[in-house]
């Protein structure tokens, strides 16, 4: 395995005590605190950086206002990094020092790749009692007061031409396909073994560039409700969730994100092999999610947004 998950995003963002909060209330660790630069680590030591939007260490940015400026992909050693250099030598932005290989890719992203970062984690999750397997004897599902998210997990980009886009990071990084929209989507994952996707792109009819979301992986679904509840109460806007992707079968939860884009938090995605073969969907609401609730559901009340919370301390219990 070459290309491991993501080692690293950079956000291009001015209103830093906005970023500050949000991040935080996120559930993300704040390592350093500058005039010049937010940095945030999530339980793995996937780092989260937020720059301000004049930052002269970066490209352009590839659309107007906070966006993603950078991502840096773990790899599995720095043999990789050197090959991965011989490839990338007649890329724009080709840049290769410190360990760390770059390059700009086909939609206007700086991207790169270094001798992964990250550790090793060990956290507890709910387990989930079927009618064939019952792992769970004697003991509740957990219930969790806010997330703790364990790395990022995917992005997700809006692009001009997807084809082109997926064949430089299947020629050139060696990810594979899993799923796609034929002529307007395609998942990749950075190896045959591995989880759904780690890049989604995603082409529309007007061809707009631009970032759509990064993907925050959590524990188990109590997590998802359990953080996105919280995120609520910190007065943070649901875009849509919970719901269930029947695609990937993972849960999620979106909001909006000051610093670009939307943020998820996700868990329960299916984990593939070589064995995989890619299928293919027409677009569509019923594909996007099983299931979902629109406006999020209130952090208070548990209940959906502007639904009034029950008043007795049971059910049936009535003025």
């Amino acid at each position: 395995m070459d290309v491991l998950g993501i080692d690293e995003i950079t956000y291009g963002a001015d209103d830093f005590d906005t970023c500050r909060k949000f991040f935080a209330d996120w559930g993300l660790t704040l390592k350093s605190d500058s005039e010049q630069k937010l940095v945030f680590s999530t339980l793995n030591g996937c780092l989260v950086n937020v720059v301000k939007t004049n930052d002269p260490g970066y490209p352009a940015p590839i659309e107007a206002g906070p966006t993603l400026r950078h991502v840096v992909w773990g790899v599995s050693s720095d043999a990789v990094v050197e090959r991965f250099a011989g490839r990338l030598a007649d890329v724009a932005g080709f840049k290769h020092d410190s360990g760390r290989v770059s390059c700009i890719d086909p939609n206007g992203m700086l991207v790169s790749f270094q001798k992964s970062r990250k550790h090793d984690v060990s956290v507890d999750c709910g387990e989930s009692n079927t009618w064939n397997s019952k792992p769970r004897i004697n003991a509740r599902s957990p219930v969790y007061e806010r997330a703790q998210p364990i790395e990022v997990g995917h992005v997700v980009f809006f692009v001009s031409d997807v084809a082109a886009v997926e064949q430089f990071y299947a020629e050139k990084f060696g990810f594979v396909p899993s799923d796609r929209y034929p002529g307007r989507g395609v998942f990749m994952r950075c190896d045959a073994d591995g989880g759904h996707h780690d890049l989604f792109l995603l082409q529309t009819p007007d061809k707009k560039v631009g970032l759509n979301h990064v993907a925050f992986a959590v524990r188990d679904i109590h997590e998802v409700f359990g953080g996105g509840l919280h995120f609520d109460r910190c007065g943070w806007k649901t875009q849509l969730g919970p719901g269930r992707h029947p695609i990937s079968s993972a849960y999620f939860w979106y909001f909006v994100n000051p610093a670009g884009g939307l943020i998820e938090y996700y868990a329960d995605e299916d984990q593939l092999t070589d064995a995989w073969e890619p299928r293919e969907f027409e677009p569509g609401p019923t594909r996007f999610a099983e299931w979902a609730v629109d406006g999020g559901l209130d952090g208070n009340t548990r209940r959906q947004k502007n639904v009034a919370a029950p008043e007795g301390k049971f059910l049936t219990d009535r003025k």
